[in-house]
C-alpha cells in the first residue's frame, strides 16, 4: 500500500519556486511510491500559468486544502521557512534558502518545526546551520539558551530537464524573429529580476551590471561592438513594468549622453521554457553573465551552461556548486545589506552578501569579446559537468535517497498461512453403574 503524501506548493506558477515546485512533484511521481494529492499555492504576484502542455496531468493531483480529510503520512511544503506548518505524520519542508549569510530568527523557528529541511545548495545549508541567536530570559534578559537549527538539512540541487534545455540550433521561430532585430552578432545575455533596492544593490546587482557594461565598451566602434540582451522585468509582465524597466535602463545611459556607448535591448514578457532554452543558444547569444548578490541556486545560470557558452558569475552562494572550475568566477567580497533592500524576516539588517569587483568583472567581458574561441573548451566542459552532474533525473535519484534515508516506509507484513486444525472429540468412557449402600 502506497504512502499518502500531500504536497504543498506553486506548482502552477510561473516562478522559480514554481519551477522547482514543479521539478519535485515529477520527481515524485517517477519513484511511484506514494499517493499523491497537491495543495496548489499562489507565489506572489506571479502569474498562475506555469503548466506547460507536458505538465497539465498534474492538475489531476491538485485538491483544495479543505479537500484533504485524512492527516497524510508525509507532508511536504515549499515555501519561505517562516510559513512552515506541520501536518502530516512526518513533515518536510523545502526551501530555496537565503542569498545573504544570515537568516531571520523566525527562519530557523520555523526549520525546527519541521521534521527535516531540504535546501539547494551547500550556501543555503551553511547558512542554516551557522546562523544562531541568544535566547533571552524576559524578566533578567540574562541568555537562556540559544536558538539554533537542530532538525537535519539535506542539499537537492534543482535538476535540469535535459529534454527542454539542451545545446540545440533549433530556434523557436517567435524568438529567432525577436532577435532579428538585433543588429550586433555579439551579445551578452542577463536573465533574472531587477528587483527592489538603490543601484548596486538590488539582488541581481543589475543596475551596476548595466553600468559595468556600459563602462567596458563604450566608445568601441559602434561597428564591431557587443551589445547586451537583458530578459527582465521587476515584477510582472505588464506594459507598465516594462515601461519601468526600460526607465531604469535609460536613467543609466543617460549618464553618458553624447559619448558612443553600447545597445542594450529589453526582453519582456513570458517566454515558455523552449522560448528560454531558444534564446539562451541563439547565435548572436554569445555569454551568459551575472553579477548577482546571492542565489540560493541559481537555475538560469545552470539552465544556460548546457549550451557549452561561457558562463559568467560571482564566486559565492547557490550557484558555485554547479557552475566548476570551467566557468568564470568573479572575485569579490562580502558587504552589509544596504537598508534599500531590508525586508523583514527575509533579508534583515546585519547580514552580508557579495559585490563583485567590477574593474575585475570588466576586464573579463572585454576579454571574452577579444578572445572569444579561447574560453569555449571550458564552457563545452562545463556543459558536459552539468549535463552528467545535475540532470532531473539525478535529483529525482537524489530525492529518493533522501526520503529513503529519512521516512518509515510501510512495509506489509505476510503472515504463513496457517492450515486447520482438527481436532477429534474424546471418547465417551462408560462409568460403572453406582450402587446405593445401605446403612
Amino acid at each position: 500500500m502506497k504512502q499518502f503524501l500531500v504536497f504543498q506548493g506553486p506548482v502552477s506558477s510561473r516562478s522559480g519556486y514554481g519551477d522547482h515546485a514543479r521539478d519535485l512533484v515529477k520527481s515524485l511521481i517517477a519513484m511511484d511510491k506514494y499517493e499523491i494529492k497537491i495543495i496548489d499555492l499562489r507565489w506572489g504576484d506571479c502569474p498562475r500559468n506555469g503548466l506547460s502542455k507536458n505538465d497539465k496531468h498534474l492538475e489531476q493531483l491538485f485538491a483544495a486544502p479543505q479537500g484533504i480529510t485524512k492527516q497524510p503520512d508525509i507532508f511536504m511544503q515549499i515555501s519561505v521557512p517562516n510559513e512552515f506548518t506541520p501536518y502530516g505524520k512526518y513533515n518536510i519542508g523545502i526551501t530555496a534558502g537565503i542569498e545573504t549569510d544570515a537568516v531571520a530568527a523566525p527562519w530557523i523557528e520555523g526549520m525546527n518545526r519541521m521534521d527535516m529541511v531540504i535546501v539547494p545548495s551547500n550556501h543555503a545549508k551553511n547558512v542554516f546551520l551557522n546562523t544562531k541567536y541568544d535566547k533571552l530570559d524576559d524578566r533578567t534578559k540574562q541568555k537562556v539558551g540559544e536558538l539554533k537549527c537542530v532538525k537535519p538539512i539535506e542539499v537537492l540541487f534543482e535538476g535540469l530537464d535535459l529534454e527542454i534545455y539542451n545545446k540545440t540550433s533549433k530556434i523557436e521561430k517567435t524568438l529567432d524573429e525577436t532577435l532579428r532585430g538585433i543588429k550586433e552578432d555579439f551579445c551578452y545575455l542577463y536573465v533574472g529580476h531587477w528587483l527592489q533596492g538603490a543601484r548596486g544593490h538590488d539582488r541581481k546587482d543589475t543596475g551596476m551590471m548595466v553600468k559595468t557594461f556600459i563602462e567596458t565598451f563604450k566608445n568601441h566602434p559602434s561597428r564591431t561592438r557587443p551589445a547586451l540582451i537583458m530578459k527582465t522585468s521587476m515584477a510582472t509582465f505588464s506594459v507598465i513594468d516594462q515601461s519601468d524597466v526600460l526607465k531604469r535602463i535609460n536613467k543609466i545611459r543617460a549618464e553618458y549622453a553624447g559619448q558612443n556607448i553600447p545597445n542594450i535591448y529589453l526582453i519582456h514578457g513570458d517566454l515558455t521554457p523552449d522560448e528560454m532554452n531558444s534564446l539562451n543558444n541563439h547565435k548572436k547569444v554569445k555569454a551568459m553573465i551575472s553579477f548577482t548578490h546571492g542565489e540560493g541556486f541559481g537555475r538560469p545560470l545552470l539552465e544556460f551552461s548546457i549550451t557549452g557558452k561561457p558562463v559568467v558569475a560571482p564566486n559565492w552562494s547557490g550557484q558555485v556548486d554547479f557552475l566548476s572550475p570551467h566557468s568564470i568566477l568573479l572575485p569579490g567580497e562580502l558587504k552589509e545589506t544596504h537598508p534599500s533592500v531590508h525586508w523583514k524576516d527575509v533579508i534583515i539588517p546585519q547580514s552580508k552578501w557579495f559585490y563583485v569587483n567590477y574593474g575585475y568583472a570588466s576586464k573579463v567581458l572585454r576579454e571574452i569579446f577579444k578572445n572569444y574561441s579561447t574560453f569555449l573548451d571550458n564552457s563545452k566542459k562545463q556543459a558536459r559537468y552539468s549535463k552528467d552532474n545535475f540532470s532531473l533525473e539525478k535529483m529525482t535519484e537524489g530525492f529518493k535517497s533522501i526520503l529513503d534515508k529519512y521516512v518509515v516506509q510501510e512495509v506489509s507484513i505476510n503472515l504463513p498461512q496457517q492450515n486447520k486444525i482438527n481436532i477429534e472429540k474424546p471418547k465417551s468412557i462408560k462409568l460403572p453403574k453406582l450402587k446405593k449402600i445401605e446403612a
